[in-house]
Order: C-alpha cells, then structure tokens, then sequence
C-alpha cells in the first residue's frame, strides 16, 4: 500500500487526527521526498506504544534528545512499510526480538504531526523540523528482558498507564498518549 493510500483510508478518531491526515495528504503531494530526512522541513517517522497484555502498562524509553520518557520509534528512511519501522525501531530500542512483539494494530493507531527543536545529533545540529508520525499498537510480555540502546535512549522501563503523565513525558505527548491507552483498551 503506497502512503497516499493508507492515508486515505486511515479512519480519524478525532478533529486532530482528521486536520493532520489532511495536512500529510497536502505534505504528500507537494513534496517528491517525503520518506527521508533529505527532506528538512518534515519527513515521515512511524511509533509502537508498547503496552502489556493486561492493558495496565507501557514500555518507555528515555529518549537522549528530548530527556524524557517516551515511546519507541523512528525515522522511515525510505522504508514505506511503517508497520514494519514501528517494529524494527521498538526492537533495536527495547531489545526485544521483533519475534515476541505482537502487532495489535495492523493499520495505523494514530496519525501525528510532531514538532521537534533543533538539537544535535551524532555531533551535528539538526535544524527544528516535523515528525510526520503513524504509530502503531504494540504489545509485549513484561517477563521479555529489555536493553538500553545507549547512542539513543539511556533508560527503559515499564510504567502503569495512570501514572504516566507523572512519569516525566513530554507535555505535548500527553493528548496522543491518552488516546493510544484508550485505543489500546478497546482491542
């Protein structure tokens, strides 16, 4: 399925979501270069919010750019499968094999518009630019045993969903947080 495609047949849940399908399906058609970060003004990235079977907690990573608790994900470079970067990007951050990550969601959870500051990375600035996100549902047994990747995020841990918010996330990640754990109690 191309990108235009799964956009238009993502199902909004809400007013946000349905701006910001309608923005990425502007953003699709003015730029050639959308799923690389050749494109500096924004570029496609795909998330896992990770739960448990009990639908009681998230796995987070503590993200080394933004000094906080977050969720798995990353840059598409390339790649237009966004399920599979979900997946692939949840492994290489959690340490988990992709083998004991059971995809909830086989179409997108939610659609995302990310804001991200300038910052440096691997010695060089990046300049402040968008995260044009799809996440995915994900779910993971607590017993799996799970590693830092140090040149990425430098803590990961499991955190029960009510207490998320005191969890030291980023504010502007609350609102898609709160609707993923609604989401991802409805499977």
């Amino acid at each position: 399925m191309d990108i235009k495609e799964m956009l238009l047949n993502f199902v909004p849940s809400c007013e946000q979501e349905e701006r910001d399908r309608e923005f990425l399906l502007k953003y699709v058609d003015t730029y050639e270069d959308v799923l690389t970060r050749e494109n500096v003004v924004g570029h496609f990235t795909s998330s896992g919010f990770i739960v448990n079977k009990d639908r009681t907690k998230c796995l987070m990573i503590h993200h080394n750019i933004y000094n906080a608790w977050a969720w798995t994900g990353g840059h598409a470079d390339g790649d237009s499968d966004f399920l599979h970067v979900a997946v692939k990007e949840a492994e290489e951050e959690t340490g988990i094999p992709k083998e004991k990550i059971k995809v909830l969601t086989e179409t997108p959870a939610t659609l995302e518009i990310l804001t991200v500051d300038g910052h440096v990375k691997r010695g060089k600035y990046v300049s402040s630019h968008l995260h044009l996100n799809v996440a995915y549902l994900l779910e993971v047994d607590e017993s799996e045993e799970i590693r830092i990747k140090p040149d990425e995020n430098s803590g990961i841990k499991w955190i029960e969903l009510d207490k998320l918010e005191e969890a030291g996330i980023e504010t502007k990640m609350i609102h898609t947080y709160r609707k993923l754990i609604a989401k991802a109690k409805n499977i």
